[in-house]
């Protein structure tokens, strides 16, 4: 089990802590509620009494009280949540972009924590940590085998405090202390580049407060490097969803003024909504438009959507959108699944609850809940083949998944002898040196779908896959 974990470690790169998912955020309380069971109240009031007097030792009523609700939210599905004063905080910085910390993306590497990069602009940055550094110790802790949403916890902290990183740095074959003061970090989920003179590439890896003005920023940065794009890509792998207004104004930036992107349905009257590619489905109050200052070439420049399973949620209501007006070329492999909306309610000023209210479904009425986006060109992520991507967990294989309301879900036996052939391809993969590696880093020349996806806006043969099918929905079993 222990290398199980160091292995799923080393395939997460970039994935963002936290559930997959798209919300929607409102602030309104209800004015009515449904009316109350008093028979099973009576009985959890007895439960809690009992409890309170007969247990072996003393409890804390309060965590009583929260591990109930805990429990009941979670029963519900995957993605429904009760946050305390410290998860509803954590969840915020998630959406908003920020938080207080040192500002590295980090994985796991043989237990220890691997600096994926350092931010610009960071503390991290500037006290010179380096992409591939090892962090052996936080303060006095070794991080030899510490969960790695444990480390993220003990790295960050209130701003201005300090904390201690050993640095174990390979190349230079030494270890040494870097002391950080801690700050508040924007996290920059838009990247993006000139690939070549004609094609560029603009990488979301996460639909967050910033998002659409940092996409916007972006887009007019590589016109600016070359006014004449021929073609862009639009890389969505790994975005495991966040913000629903984001996620339509991304949409809305490619296709024509007030098509229909997406709509939501539920039990209440306000989640079975349609939102449109206007600025009024978008647009944050009181601000101005950020899509109005991009070139209007941009509705009309050959788009290429590359996607594979760890794209989830608001990334696949974007991807879903383009595919359904033929807008641009999906390609890559079969997305997470999770077509569901979470709304967030505050329940007070330092905690909610985060419940899913409504199912989604692309313009054309497709819910792909447990299903994902299907590629309309299948592309593995390596020019050997899709060597890892059965050991990622998709929202089918979540306890407790919402179906997707459209038909019964097939169960893939063949999934579990594709699981342990991965592991152990990703095995051999993890003991050989980094530059050795048949994954690379997104946006290199060495990313075989980004290459692909270049090939297919230049006209040229695209190496397809040989093995890639689509995967079914599975069948629940009661």
């Amino acid at each position: 089990m222990g290398q199980k974990l160091k292995i799923a470690g080393w395939i997460s790169v970039g994935v963002v802590a936290g559930a997959l998912t798209t919300v929607s955020l409102q602030t309104v309380a209800r004015g009515t509620l449904a009316p109350l069971p008093l028979e099973e109240l009576q009985q959890l009031a007895s439960v809690f009494g009992i409890v309170k007097s007969d247990y072996v030792e003393p409890v804390d009523e309060k965590k009583l009280i929260t591990e109930a609700i805990t429990g009941m939210v979670a029963s519900l599905d995957p993605h429904s949540q009760y946050f305390d004063k410290k998860s509803f905080k954590e969840f915020r910085e998630g959406t908003s972009g920020r938080f207080v910390g040192v500002g590295i993306e980090i994985t796991q590497e043989d237990g220890l924590v691997k600096v994926v990069t350092p931010i610009e602009g960071s503390p991290a940055f500037r006290a010179g940590l380096k992409t591939n550094d090892l962090i052996t110790k936080i303060d006095d802790t070794a991080v030899k085998g510490l969960p790695l949403n444990e480390a993220v916890k003990r790295m960050r902290g209130e701003p201005n405090t300090k904390v201690i990183l050993t640095i174990f740095r390979k190349d230079e074959n030494r270890s040494f202390p870097v002391t950080i003061t801690r700050e508040e970090i924007r996290t920059q989920s838009v990247r993006g580049k000139v690939m070549e003179p004609g094609y560029a590439w603009i990488r979301l890896s996460q639909f967050q407060e910033r998002t659409v003005d940092d996409f916007a920023r972006k887009v007019e940065e590589v016109y600016k490097q070359d006014p004449n794009l021929k073609g862009m890509v639009l890389d969505l792998r790994n975005d495991p969803g966040g913000l629903l207004d984001a996620a339509v104004a991304v949409s809305a930036a490619f296709l024509p003024e007030n098509v229909t992107v997406v709509s939501t349905n539920g039990q209440l009257a306000d989640s079975k909504f349609t939102y449109k590619a206007s600025p009024e489905f978008y647009q944050r109050r009181g601000g101005p438009d950020p899509l109005k200052r991009l070139p209007a070439s941009l509705k009309t420049i050959p788009l290429v959507v590359l996607v594979n399973e760890g794209s989830a949620s608001a990334s696949e209501i974007v991807a879903g959108a383009l595919q359904d007006y033929k807008r641009g070329v999906i390609m890559g492999n079969q997305t997470f699944g999770k077509g569901s909306v979470q709304t967030v309610r505050p329940l007070g000023p330092d905690t909610g609850l985060k419940i899913t209210t409504a199912r989604y479904y692309t313009p054309s009425g497709r819910s792909i809940q447990a299903k994902g986006i299907v590629p309309d060109v299948m592309v593995d992520e390596t020019e050997e083949g899709n060597l890892f991507a059965a050991l990622r967990t998709r929202e089918a294989d979540l306890e407790k998944h919402l179906n997707s309301g459209q038909g019964v879900e097939k169960k893939d036996v063949a999934r579990e002898k594709a699981r342990d052939e991965a592991l152990k391809k990703l095995e051999d993969e993890s003991k050989k040196p980094a530059a050795d590696r048949k994954v690379a880093e997104f946006g290199s020349d060495k990313d075989f779908p980004l290459m692909q996806a270049i090939n297919k806006l230049k006209g040229r043969p695209v190496m397809v896959s040989k093995t890639l099918t689509e995967r079914k929905e599975e069948i629940k079993e009661n």
